[in-house]
């Protein structure tokens, strides 16, 4: 059987770059070209449909970049001809991510009445000279209207991302910060660590960060006062209050299938004859939409490659997945794995588990060392 098959669309302009983003994204021009780059994205997918045929998407996510730089006709315009190229579940999670900076009242019920039934904003902090350590463009108070326009436009299904680790943050302010975000009652929260990536500003000029020590403080109360406020964490960066799991990253961890449509948008799509293919679309948005229909680049991935990829997404998982999926996810035979299953059960990373390939908490802290042993 085929895994579920989401939709990942990428819109790649941001008001300006953040200096810790190593996402493809670039400086939005005077005049966005919302028309010309949905008409793209709809050719692109006309196109990439021909790999899935018969299939239908659980999930699409509209990402960047700053989703919210466009305007809610353009959205609906964007899902009205997915749903016309491809069949779209009757339940299917559609989610948009959505910069405070740019939120606006009657966009945000525009999006709700395209169809968008589950918004992400990027918070980030709520502390005023944190957010522009991190040269974000919004403050707290636009940080709080942008989640009370989301409530009055209709959204139920609210995550926020929220970053620790900050530059001179201290424990208790990582705390306040999260305890701000809990007040304001979202479904899901993506609480997650600052890291120096690799082509950005911030690695090649770093910031005074906290030490490993506060780090591990910061991380241990935080998930001791999202577990007493009832989310539960079920990824090393996510939780969820039950039943509000982000669907599709979790078809990511469980090494689904997706299509990537867009500039640098990447897919990853299993055919019928058992092969696995990986493919990417050109990063830049001029290039890309000169011809979206192209080939872009493309790879089956090998067996060390599977076996990898697979532990990569699923370990990150805190109750992990069934066995069986390794199998019907990779093509091979979980005797190509026992040895290094055995290792990181001896070592206490991996759980004595018949049914499951689940980390343990060890696991999850040294997940690097868990990887190495794939």
């Amino acid at each position: 059987m085929n895994p579920p098959l989401g939709l990942y669309i990428h819109i790649p302009w941001c008001v300006r770059k953040c200096p810790y983003c190593d996402f493809n994204s670039h400086r939005a021009p005077d005049a966005l070209p919302e028309a010309a780059y949905v008409d793209a994205l709809l050719r692109d997918l006309a196109a990439q449909a021909e790999r899935v045929p018969a299939r239908t998407l659980e999930t699409v996510f509209i990402g960047g970049g700053t989703p919210s730089l466009f305007s809610g006709r353009a959205i609906g315009t964007l899902l009205a001809g997915v749903a016309r190229v491809l069949p779209l579940a009757a339940d299917a999670e559609i989610t948009l991510e959505a910069n405070p900076g740019t939120a606006e009242a009657g966009r945000f019920a525009d999006y709700r009445a395209a169809g968008v039934n589950r918004l992400s904003i990027g918070v980030q902090s709520l502390d005023d000279a944190s957010l522009r350590a991190l040269g974000r463009i919004h403050d707290r108070r636009q940080a709080l209207a942008a989640v009370d326009m989301a409530r009055r436009a209709g959204f139920d299904n609210l995550n926020l991302d929220l970053m620790y680790g900050l530059p001179r943050q201290t424990p208790e302010a990582a705390l306040a910060d999260l305890e701000a975000l809990i007040g304001l009652g979202p479904e899901h929260l993506s609480w997650y660590q600052l890291t120096l990536e690799p082509n950005t500003r911030f690695h090649h000029e770093p910031p005074p960060l906290p030490d490993d020590d506060t780090l591990g403080e910061m991380m241990e109360a935080g998930l001791e006062r999202l577990s007493a406020a009832g989310f539960a964490q079920y990824e090393i960066s996510a939780h969820a209050r039950p039943g509000r799991q982000a669907r599709h990253n979790l078809n990511y961890w469980q090494f689904g299938d997706y299509l990537g449509i867009g500039a640098g948008a990447h897919a990853k799509v299993s055919a019928p004859n058992g092969t696995v293919r990986r493919y990417a679309r050109p990063r830049g948005p001029a290039d890309w939409m000169a011809a979206p229909e192209g080939p872009g680049s493309e790879r089956i991935l090998s067996s060390d490659d599977l076996k990898i990829e697979f532990f990569l997404n699923a370990m990150r998982l805190v109750q992990g997945v069934p066995v069986a999926y390794f199998e019907a996810r990779t093509g091979l035979p979980l005797s190509v794995v026992s040895t290094p299953l055995g290792e990181a059960r001896a070592r206490g990373l991996l759980a004595e588990d018949r049914d499951h390939l689940r980390p343990t908490p060890l696991g999850l802290r040294f997940l690097n060392e868990l990887l190495a042993l794939f």
